[in-house]
């Protein structure tokens, strides 16, 4: 099977090499699946640096999120072959979606909607469901709440910005210039502002009426996240998802007492099979009544390299998606 993999730490445009290697068999439980489509996020980008988390010993096959047809189970496995499903690959382990094959968990598989499409599918479980265990689940966010989101028109934020917006929030956008304002608009966000006009905490206190936000959804980190948690309102609470700057949100507990405030952690893997499954449900009843509309632009499978610098660089909106066997 074709797919790119990183046999070095470096830049993505750098380390990634189009290679042919045998495809993958699915230990017990398990499933291989067809790639039909693989979504590119900033862990990809880290896991090429060798900074992620749970970066997998070189050489390895990056990339979390696919749709995809299975193709081969293993023991134990409740899903057939021909079942169409959406998840989490196993890269940790290196056999990751920017391949023509890919590796599953079955309880990180699932179902995708026969009217969804591929580019849809592969961008719609981790953002959605993160923004899902974050607002809900973690954050508690109620309908008339002000909730503002940092990095707003990446992949992950522009799903909490339809997310908030879908259950009542007013949603406070955060980016950088004038498209990615607009896409936030367009997804649903009351309010905007431009990171780079000046200081973001006196731009979300005036867009917040002097009272300050609810909640802050954070996959940013670093100075910027500390800019919001200053115009965090008085028992608010700001839902630290990511650290795309390389930093993690820092915080002073004396000002968190102070203020009746609350730090609170977001990691989308926390909940049981049983509570994603009936997050999925709803997400996808969001979706049927088009409440919420995946942001993605489908990039060549030739040109995915290029197409993480974009992720790395911070120039792509919403969800870039490739579909392996696609040219430039």
């Amino acid at each position: 099977m074709r797919a790119w993999v990183v046999s070095e730490h470096g830049e993505p445009s750098a380390v990634l090499q189009d290679a042919d290697r045998e495809p993958p068999v699915p230990e017990a439980g398990h499933v291989r699946v067809r790639v039909e489509a693989a979504a590119l996020g900033m862990p990809d980008v880290m896991m090429c640096r060798g900074v992620y988390p749970m970066t997998p010993p070189l050489p390895f096959v990056a990339g979390q999120e696919v749709c995809g047809v299975v193709d081969a189970v293993g023991e134990g496995v409740d899903l057939e072959v021909g079942a169409r499903v959406m998840g989490v690959t196993t890269f940790y382990d290196g056999r990751g979606g920017f391949a023509e094959q890919a590796i599953l968990q079955e309880a990180t598989a699932f179902r995708v909607p026969d009217a969804m499409a591929a580019v849809d599918a592969a961008a719609f479980r981790i953002g959605y469901s993160t923004a899902w265990v974050g607002l809900v689940r973690r954050g508690a966010v109620a309908e008339g709440d002000t909730l503002v989101v940092l990095g707003a028109a990446g992949g992950s934020g522009i799903t909490a910005v339809q997310l908030g917006a879908a259950l009542g929030a007013r949603v406070v956008a955060v980016a950088a210039g004038a498209d990615k304002l607009e896409a936030c608009t367009e997804a649903g966000a009351a309010a905007v502002v431009d990171r780079r006009d000046g200081s973001v905490t006196e731009a979300l206190r005036e867009a917040t009426g002097g009272r300050g936000a609810d909640l802050v959804y954070d996959p940013v980190g670093g100075e910027l996240a500390g800019d919001a948690l200053r115009a965090l309102a008085p028992g608010g609470r700001f839902l630290a998802v990511g650290f795309a700057s390389g930093e993690w949100v820092r915080a002073e507990t004396h000002d968190l007492v102070i203020g009746n405030q609350s730090l609170v952690g977001v990691f989308a893997g926390g909940p049981s099979r049983q509570e994603h499954e009936a997050d999925h449900e709803a997400l996808l009843g969001l979706h049927a009544e088009g409440r919420l509309r995946p942001l993605t632009e489908t990039v060549a499978f030739d040109d995915l390299p290029g197409a993480l610098t974009r992720v790395a660089d911070g120039t792509a909106i919403g969800k870039l998606v490739t579909v392996p066997g696609s040219g430039g």
